[in-house]
């Protein structure tokens, strides 16, 4: 794995996260800007800055949005494991916005931040079940290019989840990846959303 980012930690400061980013981060005017402002701080406490990066072309945000309430409602694999996956995704590409958005997300859900934070040591960590290890794999072979999921990574896991489930889980590593390609290529950054849950 090639992801440095082993546990949450705090946001990079908003002029930092400006210059950093390759588009604009702050609220443009208009009352669908002022709306999407009041709507992701009531559901997140800010607005994570790749909405505002989407902002910038409305097609792709209302997009996306739908796209990513559809894919909230998948129900064949356990939130659980999927958080591992994602976790795996994000930290394989790199994406630091969303290993700090998906502490927050798991945390919110009631998952294991503890376990979360072992994925980037996870062929070492004792914290997961033989399952757990399958999935976090496949993410990171999926994640590979060119892609190195094989027929024997594949069965057991086709096995433990079912077609459905299989086909859930590979949905969920790429949809993660197109969140960590997309935030990493505008440049976008921790913004801070994991200091909720932080581990004493």
């Amino acid at each position: 794995m090639t992801g440095t980012i082993a546990g949450p930690g705090p946001g990079v400061e908003l002029e930092a996260r400006r210059r950093l980013a390759r588009v604009p981060i702050d609220q443009p005017p208009g009352l669908f800007a002022k709306a999407l402002g009041w709507f992701a701080g009531k559901l997140y406490g800010q607005v994570p800055d790749n909405g505002w990066a989407m902002a910038a072309n409305r097609k792709v945000l209302l997009a996306t949005l739908s796209h990513e309430r559809k894919i909230a409602r998948f129900d064949a694999v356990p939130e659980e494991l999927k958080f591992l996956a994602e976790m795996a995704t994000a930290m394989e590409i790199g994406c630091s916005w969303c290993v700090d958005f998906g502490y927050f997300a798991a945390h919110r859900k009631g998952a294991d931040i503890e376990k979360l934070r072992a994925v980037a040591d996870w062929r070492e960590s004792d914290r997961f079940s033989e399952l757990e290890r399958r999935v976090i794999e496949f993410a990171i072979a999926a994640t590979a290019t060119p892609g190195e999921v094989s027929d024997e990574l594949v069965e057991p896991l086709r096995t433990a989840l079912g077609d459905a489930g299989l086909v859930e889980l590979a949905m969920v590593v790429a949809n993660e990846n197109s969140r960590s390609r997309f935030n990493s290529a505008l440049g976008l950054v921790s913004q801070g959303y994991s200091a909720v849950c932080r581990l004493p």
